[in-house]
C-alpha cells in the first residue's frame, strides 16, 4: 500500500516521469525477407536487441553471417536486411569519398568511382572499383600526394590559426600565423602566412619582441597596418620551378600599377630600395626617441610646425588631421611600420612607414610556353595565383607569387591538376 502511495506521489509531483515513459515507442517484429531472428516476439521495448541470420543464397547487410539490431524509439537500427550473397557491402577506403548507396549495399557488378581527399592522390591512377560476386575488385588506394605537406612548423612566440587537426595539407595550402601579444614581424605585422609548395612549407615568420621606443606616450596613434609581407626569404627545396636563378629583382615604381625599367621577372634578391622613404626638406623622419619621450611625456605638436609634408615612396597621405598624417601604400605594395606620422616639438617628423614591394613580375619571354600573356610584363600580387593556358591544347599551368618569387607547375590537363598529379 505504501509503495503504491509513493508511486502516486512521484507521478503527481513529477509528471515528466510518466511522459518520459510514454515518449519512447515500441518496435514491431522486423519484416525480414529471406531470414529469421531471435528472440521471436510481436513487439520489442525501446533498447531491446535481436539477432538475425539469412537463408541460403542470402546474407545480412553487415559483416558476418549473424547480425544484431537495436530498437531505437520504434525503429530498428541498423535495419535488418538479407541481401543477395553476390551483393557487396560498402567498401572502406581511407582518405577518399565515393557515391553512397541509398539502401546501404551495392548490387553485383556495380562500379564505383572514388575521389581522394585534398592532399592525397590515387595510387597508380586507379580510381574505380567493381563489385564481383560479393567482393570488390581493384580497390583504389589514396596515398599522400608528393606535393602535399605534413605538419606545419612550430614558430617561437607565434600560434597557428587552424580549423581542426589534420595530418596532410594539400599543395598550395595557405596557413596563417599570429604573433603573441608583445611580438611582431618587422615591428608592425602581427599576422603572416606560409604556403605548401612541392611538399615543403615556405619559410615562416620571425616574431620578435617589439619596442617602439615611445613607451608611455599617450599621443601615439596606430593604424593602417597591413599583414602581407613580400620579402626575399629563402624558398624551400622542392619540385616547383622558380622564375630565375639570378638575384636581380628590379626596383619597383610608384602608382597603382608597378613600373619596372626592364621586363626581367622580379625573382631575385638585389632589388632596389622599394618604399625606403624620402626624407623631407626641413626635417627628416626621426630614428630615435628623445629622452623626454622615453620618460613618457608627449613631445608632439601640430603638423604645420614641421613644415613640408614628408614623402613615402609608393605611398600617399590618405588622411590629415591637425596633429597627424596617415599614409597608405599603393597597390602592389605592403606597409611596414606605423601608418600614422606626427610632428615633434623640435620640428622633426616621427618615424615614416615603408612601402615594400609585394608583387612578382612575369616576363613573357621567359614564360613563352604560356598563352594569353600581355606583350609587356604581367604582374601578380603577393599571394595571388592564376591558371594560364599553355601553348599545348587543353593544358594549363598554375602560377603563384610567393614572397617575391614566381612558382609554377608544368603544363597539365585540368584533370591532372584536380588530382594533384601535375608535377
Amino acid at each position: 500500500m505504501c509503495v503504491k502511495y509513493l508511486g502516486c506521489v512521484l507521478l503527481a509531483c513529477f509528471p515528466g516521469l510518466l511522459h518520459a515513459q510514454s515518449a519512447t515507442r515500441l518496435c514491431s517484429a522486423p519484416g525480414l525477407n529471406g531470414g529469421y531472428w531471435v528472440p521471436e516476439q510481436d513487439t520489442y521495448n525501446h533498447k531491446a536487441k535481436l539477432t538475425y541470420s539469412c537463408d541460403n543464397g542470402r546474407k545480412p547487410a553487415v559483416e558476418g553471417w549473424w547480425a544484431k539490431s537495436t530498437c531505437e524509439d520504434g525503429t530498428w537500427s541498423p535495419k535488418p536486411q538479407c541481401i543477395d550473397e553476390n551483393a557487396c557491402l560498402p567498401p572502406s577506403i581511407p582518405n577518399a569519398i565515393y557515391t553512397v548507396s541509398t539502401n546501404g549495399w551495392y548490387e553485383n557488378k556495380t562500379r564505383i568511382r572514388i575521389t581522394c581527399d585534398k592532399g592525397y592522390q590515387d595510387k597508380q591512377q586507379d580510381a574505380t572499383a567493381q563489385c564481383i560476386n560479393g567482393n570488390w575488385t581493384s580497390m583504389p588506394v589514396c596515398e599522400k600526394s608528393v606535393l602535399a605537406c605534413g605538419a606545419p612548423p612550430q614558430i617561437p612566440h607565434a600560434v597557428i590559426i587552424l580549423q581542426g587537426y589534420q595530418d596532410v595539407f594539400a599543395v598550395d595550402t595557405e596557413l596563417q600565423y599570429e604573433c603573441e601579444d608583445g611580438y611582431s614581424v618587422d615591428g608592425s605585422v602581427t599576422k603572416t602566412s606560409i604556403y605548401c609548395i612541392s611538399g615543403n612549407w615556405t619559410k615562416g615568420p620571425v616574431c620578435s619582441k617589439w619596442d617602439t621606443g615611445l613607451a608611455g606616450s599617450a599621443d601615439v596613434e596606430t593604424g593602417g597596418r597591413q599583414t602581407t609581407s613580400a620579402g626575399s626569404e629563402t624558398q624551400p627545396q622542392g619540385g616547383a620551378s622558380r622564375a630565375g636563378t639570378e638575384h636581380d629583382r628590379d626596383s619597383a615604381g610608384s602608382g597603382t600599377s608597378p613600373a619596372v625599367e626592364d621586363s626581367r621577372p622580379a625573382t631575385g634578391h638585389d632589388r632596389g630600395s622599394a618604399g625606403s622613404g624620402t626624407r623631407p626638406a626641413g626635417g627628416g623622419a626621426s630614428t630615435a626617441s628623445s629622452g623626454t619621450e622615453r620618460d613618457g611625456r608627449s613631445q608632439y605638436t601640430t603638423v604645420d610646425h614641421c613644415g613640408v609634408r614628408p614623402q613615402v615612396a609608393h605611398g600617399e597621405v590618405v588622411r590629415e588631421g591637425r596633429s597627424f598624417l596617415r599614409f597608405q601604400c599603393n597597390s602592389f605594395y605592403t606597409q611596414v611600420g606605423d601608418a600614422t606620422v606626427k610632428c615633434h616639438n623640435d620640428g622633426r617628423w616621427s618615424q615614416l612607414p615603408i612601402c615594400k614591394a609585394a608583387f612578382c613580375v612575369m616576363d613573357p619571354a621567359r614564360f613563352s610556353f604560356l598563352t594569353g600573356l600581355q606583350s609587356e610584363a604581367t604582374y601578380l600580387k603577393e599571394g595571388e595565383g592564376k591558371y594560364f593556358s599553355c601553348t599545348s591544347y587543353y593544358e594549363y599551368s598554375y602560377v603563384r607569387c610567393i614572397k617575391g618569387e614566381i612558382y609554377w607547375t608544368p603544363c597539365c590537363t585540368s584533370d591532372y591538376h584536380t588530382h594533384g598529379w601535375c608535377r
